[in-house]
């Protein structure tokens, strides 16, 4: 496979799906907003992106299956498959807040082959494929150099609260003045991708999915950062905690983030 090419191709299709989102967010109302866990919501918008991108990326690859937040679930005997989020950061869609975006990943098996996310409100495309670096908009990136003391760190919040929130509060009362500032960007993707470019020194999150993280986590890699389980595993494919940083932060924050306390 020619990957440089196919991440090519997935970027005009996260931009067209984006173009759709854009579009939908004019004339959203809050009424077409389903539940479908405690306080995590989806909406037709995030139904129809994703049928869109399914749509176009079977002609890129028919072999290819995949693997998607809103329910298409087509995995190939090959074990080569798409995964997919249409809208991440719906919580920040629904209430017309930045950021959100489309994400795609491909990957053969447990190895990710390319990632691309397109952050929808700043026409943001970021971009990577195996050995190949990371990019935004044409232009390559690379993740920053600080040390803790000037991190600049990004921290999402799951749906999961009752059982993230005993390693947040560690993580915020250990952090909290002690680091250059925190953030919660609501949209675990663009996060990963933040620490791709430098503006995140680091990040990290649990309870979340493989459709999450997938893009967001070849593009951090091949900027040049590191990503891994919370407990330090770079295996990360059945995970659901991740953390993502520069080559300098990576231990120092790890060892904040007490993972005894998570199951």
């Amino acid at each position: 496979m020619n990957l440089k090419d196919i991440t090519s191709r997935v970027c005009e299709i996260a931009k067209r799906t984006g173009e759709y989102l854009i579009i939908e967010r004019k004339g959203f109302k809050k009424e077409n907003v389903l539940q479908k866990n405690s306080h995590d919501y989806v909406s037709y918008v995030d139904k129809e992106a994703e049928k869109r991108i399914v749509k176009e990326l079977k002609v890129i690859l028919p072999e290819a299956g995949f693997i998607t937040e809103e329910g298409t679930v087509e995995q190939s005997n090959s074990g080569l498959n798409w995964i997919i989020d249409p809208l991440d950061g719906t919580t920040n869609f629904i209430q017309n807040h930045a950021p959100y975006c489309v994400s795609i990943a491909l990957a053969q098996d447990e190895n990710i082959l390319l990632g691309v996310v397109y952050e929808v409100c700043r026409d943001e495309c970021f971009y990577a494929w195996k050995d190949g670096g990371s990019f935004l908009n044409g232009k390559q990136i690379e993740v920053s150099d600080n040390n803790m003391d000037q991190a600049f760190i990004g921290l999402d919040l799951p749906y999961n609260a009752e059982e993230y929130k005993p390693i947040i509060l560690n993580v915020f009362d250990k952090l909290y003045g002690k680091v250059s500032s925190l953030r919660i960007a609501g949209a675990a993707a663009i996060s990963l991708c933040y620490v791709a470019a430098g503006r995140y020194d680091g990040w990290a999150e649990a309870f979340i999915k493989t459709w999450d993280f997938s893009a967001g986590a070849i593009i951090v890699k091949e900027a040049g950062g590191k990503v891994s389980t919370f407990d330090g595993d770079k295996n990360i494919s059945k995970t659901h905690h991740i953390i993502a940083t520069n080559k300098i932060i990576h231990e120092p924050f790890r060892e904040i983030l007490n993972i005894k306390k998570l199951n």
